[in-house]
């Protein structure tokens, strides 16, 4: 058992104590534009693996990605096709989940497939943080199959004691599935409809 620290996301000191637990390869847990997430540097396998012990989390299942800005995408894939691009600079940030092809420095803890799923969260304050600390590794902070939180106490009553700070943003709108696109290879596949539609995303590529 590890002491939680609760911190307010308005506190002057919240991304820079943040910034250094991830660093040193802790966990911290957001607010983001659904739930809130526990997170872990992108490029740290023991770090990566502590998020599955806390959630106690299937090894199998790839944890995504979360960014603060453009420019960590590129550090995060192989190749960022144009479709990509595209669905980048239209949708993010917002509900839109991107699957690339991985790095050659994305761990195998992350993703044991050779894609990862990228998202850039519609959140100033998590903008902000994502844009000091690098890409994050990010899943909901939360114990696998428990209540999707919502709330800072939501993530300490699962998570207290497994992680090293909640960033408390106060309550956020709840879960809402991403939409998922596949843009891996040069076809566009649509995984998972959500909040964008998929008429929404063809109406992109049509516009030509």
């Amino acid at each position: 058992m590890i002491e939680t620290q609760m911190i307010a996301i308005d506190d002057p000191q919240a991304i820079p104590i943040a910034q250094h637990i991830i660093e040193q390869g802790g966990l911290i847990a957001f607010p983001t534009d659904t739930i809130y997430g526990v997170a872990a540097d992108t490029y740290n396998p023991l770090a990566i693996q502590k998020i599955y012990d806390a959630k106690q989390r299937p090894d199998e299942k790839a944890l995504p990605v979360l960014i603060g800005e453009m420019e960590q995408l590129d550090k995060l894939t192989l190749f960022v096709s144009e479709a990509a691009r595209r669905l980048a600079d239209t949708f993010w940030p917002g509900a839109l989940t991107l699957i690339l092809p991985k790095g050659p420095d994305i761990p195998i803890d992350l993703s044991p497939y050779p894609t990862v799923g990228v998202r850039m969260p519609d959140l100033a304050f998590t903008l902000k943080l994502l844009q000091k600390t690098g890409p994050l590794a990010t899943t909901s902070a939360n114990i696998s199959g428990g209540p999707n939180p919502t709330m800072a106490a939501d993530v300490m009553a699962q998570l207290g004691g497994r992680i090293d700070l909640i960033l408390d943003g106060g309550p956020t709108p709840g879960p809402a599935a991403s939409t998922v696109v596949d843009v891996s290879s040069p076809d566009m596949t649509i995984l998972r409809e959500g909040p964008i539609t998929r008429s929404e995303l063809k109406a992109l590529f049509e516009e030509d």
